[in-house]
């Protein structure tokens, strides 16, 4: 158990001041020293789409085992139509070969069956929009529907279907809440993040609750929890870099010791690189030597990141992957412009303990860098016309509002 105590006074502080027991200047509102920089990151605009928490699923008869899910497709072929590898954050981390040991039934946003009055064909477009909000649509309507595939349809039925009704005082099943009105359908189907993933082959991702910083290229076709945090098209080496992660980790809220991960914070005003020129190609490196690492000792991403970390850990094959991250970070600083940052990679003391990270010094100059980047780029934005005057744009609540919504409905539900 952890506790922290914080006293406040209406005066001002004339003793030292100290933070983790050493003597600063002062403390930043984010419990930090902070370095000359001063304000806090907006919101960019040209961040927006670059990322997004995975699938709220509501419902663990979407859930499958992979010997059920395999059987389902050995009987009828189109299953796998709707059958998914179902990525969760321990997976991902704990993994060596990081492939979900769960599947799921994914039904995206079809209507459920084709029990609709009336024909498809000659029904006007608000007879059309009546149909699919019912989720009954003619028999003739030309799209794939959740009955097509009557064995998981049928599963879910009698798994979720159950979950998301109650009896009311006459006896009649009624919706426990509004979402759940779709059954047969993820509470929370994130349509900006399917469409921004059809564009690529990949998708960056780590988890959104982790005490490292790790991040994964998975294959496309996937379903990502809402443990996950997911990256569309987004580079590995600049979001594996200490330069992104010094950021992560001084806007993110945390939990116990694990950084939480949340987009507003810490990827929306996060100000990239105007060029990746030869950031890419180091971050394939960097990720393709990884994962070889995990593979030869079966060891996941948590297990490798602590020998990764640990000063008494000499073996080769971590040293190799120390000096591929100190390449990576210094392309990215490149790519940044700075050349002249003395980043001095080496084993510093974190808030995390003992971390191989650029210096303490570094680490307060590239957050100094950002911020003022951050609030260069922001101006810029505001002078295009792009961000409303009447609306705040500043970090948003370390609780994430799609968390804080429905909260009361999906209290101990989440998968």
């Amino acid at each position: 158990m952890e506790v922290a105590h914080v006293w406040f006074a209406r005066r001002t502080w004339g003793g030292e001041v100290k933070l983790n027991s050493l003597k600063v200047a002062e403390i930043s509102s984010f419990l930090t020293e902070p370095g000359e920089g001063s304000g806090t990151p907006f919101s960019l605009v040209e961040n927006r789409g670059r990322s997004f928490i995975g699938n709220y699923v509501l419902g663990l008869g979407f859930v499958l085992s992979a010997n059920d899910a395999k059987s389902l497709i050995s009987r009828n072929a189109r299953n796998k139509e709707v059958l998914f590898p179902y990525l969760n954050g321990e997976d991902l981390n704990s993994r060596p070969d990081q492939f979900p040991t769960r599947w799921v039934i994914n039904f995206r946003d079809w209507p459920l069956d084709r029990d609709g009055d009336g024909s498809w064909s000659t029904a006007d477009t608000g007879e059309r929009e009546d149909c699919l909000k019912s989720g009954h649509v003619p028999f003739d309507y030309p799209e794939t529907v959740a009955a097509d595939f009557p064995e998981c349809l049928e599963i879910i039925e009698r798994e979720v279907k159950p979950e998301r009704t109650r009896r009311d005082e006459r006896g009649e099943f009624v919706l426990r809440y509004p979402l759940y009105e779709r059954w047969w359908q993820f509470a929370e189907k994130q349509k900006a993040l399917i469409a921004a993933l059809e564009r690529q082959t990949v998708a960056l991702v780590r988890a959104r609750i982790a005490n490292m910083h790790a991040m994964f290229l998975a294959p496309k076709g996937w379903v990502y929890n809402e443990k996950v945090v997911v990256f569309p098209g987004g580079s590995f080496a600049i979001f594996q870099s200490s330069v992104h992660e010094v950021w992560a980790r001084d806007y993110s809220s945390t939990l116990k010791a694990d950084m939480q991960y949340t987009p507003s914070n810490c990827c929306e005003t996060f100000p990239f690189p105007s060029s990746v020129m030869g950031v890419d190609s180091i971050g394939d490196r960097y990720h393709t030597y990884r994962r070889d690492i995990m593979l030869s000792r079966n060891e996941g991403l948590t297990k490798t990141y602590h020998r990764f970390h640990r000063a008494s850990e000499h073996s080769e094959d971590i040293a190799m992957l120390r000096r591929l991250h100190v390449e990576m970070d210094e392309a990215v600083s490149a790519a940044y412009g700075w050349t002249e940052l003395e980043l001095e990679h080496g084993f510093h003391e974190t808030r995390q303990g003992v971390r191989y990270t650029i210096s303490g010094p570094a680490r307060r100059s590239v957050l100094d860098r950002l911020l003022a980047l951050n609030h260069e780029r922001y101006a810029e934005e505001v002078q295009a016309g792009l961000h409303d005057k009447k609306v705040h744009h500043g970090p948003r609540s370390r609780i994430s509002g799609r968390t804080k919504l429905r909260k009361s409905a999906i209290q101990g539900e989440l998968l």
